[in-house]
């Protein structure tokens, strides 16, 4: 009983050390770690929004759940919206951040900026898991495509852009390809039904 004792006391001291020392760690980690996700956030919106001057985060009106899945964006989710303003604060556009969970390796986050106009500014791919040497060559091969374009829907094809809202696909990585797509989709119709902007806004 003794020796019982003894060792439940040991295992309740090793216990209240190490949850103090983790404590300790997560205090003077947590402030490094929160700058360093706002470095990279302000990074992100940077790249998809170069001229802006600053970026203001909107307190975005949520997507009605049947409309959403009805547009055909289950797989996606509106994770962060940013207004991008210029040197005296008028609005340039939206920096929207978006995940789709259609990827082949798991769900694919990236960050596209999108004038008032709706057209496409840039996009900055935030995490991604996908075959190497297929789908993570999104970031050379879809992303530079994005670019410059305004469409309400983007699709993808195998056999070479006709359109301009038409992307070529990523050969060998349809599924990648249709995340993305979808992804950057999900994100326009956002932009038009709930921050009211783009020229296909009614």
């Amino acid at each position: 009983m003794k020796e019982m004792m003894k060792n439940t006391a040991i295992i309740l001291l090793i216990t209240v050390i190490s949850g103090l020392i983790l404590g300790l760690v997560y205090q003077i980690t947590k402030d490094p770690i929160a700058a360093q996700e706002a470095k990279k956030k302000q990074e992100a919106c940077q790249e998809v929004f170069p001229e802006a001057d600053d970026f203001v985060p909107v307190e975005a009106e949520a997507a009605d759940e049947a409309d959403w899945t009805e547009a055909g964006y289950a797989q996606e989710s509106i994770d962060e919206v940013m207004c991008a303003v210029d040197g005296s604060g008028n609005t340039l556009g939206y920096v929207i951040t978006v995940t789709t969970k259609e990827g082949y390796g798991g769900d694919i986050r990236f960050s596209i900026g999108v004038r008032m106009d709706g057209t496409l500014n840039g996009m900055s791919i935030l995490s991604i898991s996908e075959t190497a040497g297929l789908g993570m060559r999104a970031e050379e091969v879809l992303k530079p495509q994005f670019a410059g374009r305004q469409a309400e829907t983007f699709t993808y094809t195998k056999n070479g852009a006709t359109s301009d809202n038409q992307i070529d696909a990523i050969s060998g990585a349809t599924i990648t390809t249709n995340a993305v797509t979808n992804g950057v989709n999900a994100g326009l119709y956002y932009f038009r039904t709930k921050l009211g902007g783009g020229a296909f806004h009614e």
